[in-house]
């Protein structure tokens, strides 16, 4: 069986340290052309794909995209949804890295557009398959916690300078900068797979460091039906970092201690399929707590991360043999939890998020 032709658009960190790679290592994918405008970062990509056709503008992937059957947008926000939308009318296949789109508004024009050409569109959200959140969902699945009763998820890191070259912390968010688009919308994506969309959001979102433009300190607290909350942390402005999980269910507790180390791995030049690949390096500590302060707690195993499976599943659906991994609705949903945060943010108020369009 043929190789599906992708076409990565966007050289920076999302694209060369997680697409392409990714795209890479998939049997059934094969990078067939870059497109970055950046000479340096275009040099780079001709070393790291010296097959592929290294493109200075869109335009030129437009207006010839024969051999492609798959796009992948890893731009700066700001570009999601033109560039998505354009690849969906030209018949192509479309993963959008996270988040979809600047807002509800604009993803509703990209959904629209998959359903008028009946074109795939994915959203790349890596982090379902991290090693932590596959382990949580493995005890929720099998009711090892007993329910989930309380969710605490943490991204923080300790950079108390704005990092110039980043156009993430050099752009307001309005324009796609920030933490809460960036690290908030795995976060939130997390929260979604485990207990659905939440009734009502409260935020607390500040640009803290010297010099800031864009969110760099947020904490938001979700409120689900039936009673379970989620509080979520991202900061740049951390000098104790706190666990990455901290679930509560009616039984047992999880905590779980340090990062996945998928992305430390690719950027040292290994991939999926690698020996060793995902595997717990010690970077992590996960611990089982049962009944409170006198309960026994002992350490669990966590499984190896699987960011492969994501580009595996993209092929899969595009070849009609298993849904989207990650549905384009998803991207929509995180997207109106990051408005309500932002209405919250701004009354001091709980705020419920916009209701999902009609059919999703």
């Amino acid at each position: 069986m043929d190789r599906i032709g992708v076409a990565v658009i966007g050289y920076g960190l999302a694209g060369q340290v997680f697409h392409a790679p990714l795209v890479a290592a998939t049997p059934d994918l094969e990078v067939r052309a870059i497109v970055t405008a950046n000479p340096e970062r275009r040099e780079r990509a001709g070393r790291n794909f010296p097959d592929a056709r290294l493109l200075a503008t869109t335009d030129e992937l437009w207006n010839s995209a024969a051999g492609i059957g798959l796009v992948v947008v890893a731009t700066p926000n700001h570009l999601h949804a033109p560039q998505a939308i354009t690849a969906l009318d030209l018949g192509l296949a479309a993963v959008v890295d996270k988040p979809m789109a600047l807002s509800t508004v604009e993803a509703g024009t990209m959904l629209a557009a998959a359903a008028r050409t009946r074109g795939l569109l994915a959203v790349f959200q890596n982090r379902r398959w991290d090693s932590d959140f596959l382990l949580l969902r493995e005890m929720v699945e099998n009711d090892r916690l007993g329910g989930l009763f309380r969710i605490e998820s943490r991204f923080e890191r300790f950079r108390p300078e704005v990092n110039s070259k980043s156009w993430r912390e050099e752009t307001s968010p309005e324009a796609g900068g920030g933490l809460l688009l960036d690290l908030g919308a795995h976060l939130i994506d997390q929260v979604h797979v485990l207990l659905g969309r939440p009734q009502g959001v409260y935020a607390e979102i500040a640009a803290a460091r010297p010099g800031a433009v864009a969110d760099d300190d947020c904490f938001l607290a979700l409120e689900f039906t039936g009673g379970a909350r989620a509080h979520l942390w991202m900061s740049t402005l951390a000098p104790s970092i706190g666990p990455r999980w901290r679930v509560w269910g009616g039984r047992e507790a999880l905590e779980v201690w340090g990062l996945d180390p998928q992305e430390a791995y690719i950027v040292a030049g290994g991939r999926p399929g690698d020996a060793g690949y995902g595997l717990p390096n010690g970077s992590q500590r996960a611990v089982l707590t049962r009944g409170g302060e006198a309960g026994p707690r002992h350490e669990v195993p966590l499984p190896a991360g699987r960011y492969g499976d994501f580009y595996a599943g993209v092929a899969a659906a595009i070849r009609g043999e298993s849904p989207v991994p990650v549905p384009a609705q998803a991207g929509w949903d995180v997207l109106s939890v990051v408005e309500a945060a932002r209405k919250s943010a701004a009354t001091g108020t709980v705020v419920p998020p916009e209701s999902a369009p009609e059919g999703a």
